[in-house]
């Protein structure tokens, strides 16, 4: 595929750069340059403002309200987004219920679900791992039991982001316990507000409430939120999975990590001079740069590929780990560069650091990805 800038692609840029200037409100890019962390109207403003120009959904079919733009273009999006301190779309209602539903939903869901997510009135959240499921999935013991024209869903789901401020959940549960398996899932949307759901905090160690337990007790669900086909979820969820990974590498938030790494480095002194001028720290620097743009390249030349046959493939897999090993390494220099400050576990380079602890473990830990490169690219 050709990766250089046509003028078009140019002024698309320049589009987009303006766009965020005149419309991201004050406040939320305020709280974004000084990491502070985002409340729910904070996300539903601004998706509101990008639906609004029809832009929420870059990656949707045009039927449903995506675009028609190239894979350079979303690319360009996604990095002008990011140098403009703009929030991230929520991913789990546009990137990932969404296409699962387009793909395999019924006709009925898409035109139910996909335009309260472009309006943003339904805020989606994820319900994968469980207290005893984490890599190895297709362990889990959530429950879905026929009852009449109903699921009754007992079960527990862990490590789930956002979920203080969801109203619709989608969930894997066993339907079939005597299959193997991953062949005894099925995935299932769930309205939160039904009797039965509760939702219990996790503090997490930089004293944030960004993820929780969600517990269903005789939670009773239509049969009618049942995706595709009953026992089918593992498919659904492996193919979902593959396009959370490709979101979970944030190439361009971590060019935006790097931009303020080197203006870090360039106000500290050492030895007389700045940590830029530092052989040994502006090698690393560098070595991180060189890193993230062959991703860069690597993740657009993954999205055309996908353009072409409406899924992600194994590349997937390794802009997950490198992307993440990235987003690690950029904030341990952080912490380096802050010097002193980064002592005080408040600062945003302690928080920025803890944060992006858990990325190598979220949507597939790097190690089961290792595991599935070796089996399915190398054949071990």
């Amino acid at each position: 595929m050709d990766l250089s800038f046509s003028p078009e692609d140019l002024r698309f840029r320049e589009e987009i750069r303006a766009f965020v200037a005149a419309e991201l409100p004050p406040a939320i890019k305020h709280k974004m340059q000084a990491g502070i962390e985002l409340e729910r109207d904070d996300y539903v403003a601004w998706q509101k403002i990008l639906s609004a120009r029809g832009w929420l959904a870059p990656n949707w079919p045009v039927e449903y309200g995506g675009t028609d733009w190239t894979i350079v273009q979303k690319h360009i999006f996604d990095e002008e987004l990011a140098v403009g301190f703009a929030p991230r779309s929520l991913p789990f209602g546009v990137s990932m219920v969404a296409p699962v539903i387009i793909n395999f939903g019924s006709e009925e869901q898409k035109q139910r679900y996909l335009p309260r997510i472009l309006s943003s009135e339904d805020w989606w959240c994820q319900g994968y791992s469980e207290p005893g499921s984490g890599s190895d999935l297709a362990s889990l013991s959530t429950r879905a039991e026929r009852d009449g024209d109903s699921y009754v869903i007992n079960g527990a789901k862990t490590w789930i982001t956002l979920a203080q401020y969801a109203n619709m959940i989608f969930v894997l549960a066993r339907t079939d316990p005597t299959a193997k398996k991953q062949k005894g899932i099925s995935f299932i949307l769930v309205d939160m507000t039904t009797p039965g759901v509760t939702v219990r905090p996790i503090e997490t160690i930089d004293g944030g409430h960004e993820i929780n337990e969600v517990i269903f007790e005789n939670v009773r669900v239509p049969l009618e939120n049942l995706v595709g086909t009953e026992g089918g979820g593992w498919t659904y969820a492996k193919f979902l999975l593959e396009h959370e990974r490709n979101g979970t590498a944030g190439v361009a938030g971590s060019f935006q990590m790097l931009d303020r790494l080197k203006e870090i480095a360039s106000e500290q002194r050492y030895n007389g001079s700045t940590l830029m001028q530092s052989g040994d720290f502006a090698k690393r620097i560098a070595e991180v740069e060189v890193r993230l743009t062959a991703l860069s390249f690597t993740q657009m030349r993954a999205l055309a590929a996908e353009s072409a046959t409406k899924s992600p493939g194994l590349e997937s897999s390794y802009i997950k780990i490198t992307g993440t090993e990235i987003q690690q390494a950029i904030t341990e220099l952080m912490m380096e560069a802050g010097g002193y400050e980064s002592f005080d576990d408040r600062s945003r380079n302690a928080l920025l650091y803890f944060n992006f602890r858990k990325t190598s473990i979220y949507a597939g830990s790097n190690e089961i990805q290792r595991n599935i490169l070796a089996k399915r690219m190398l054949g071990l």
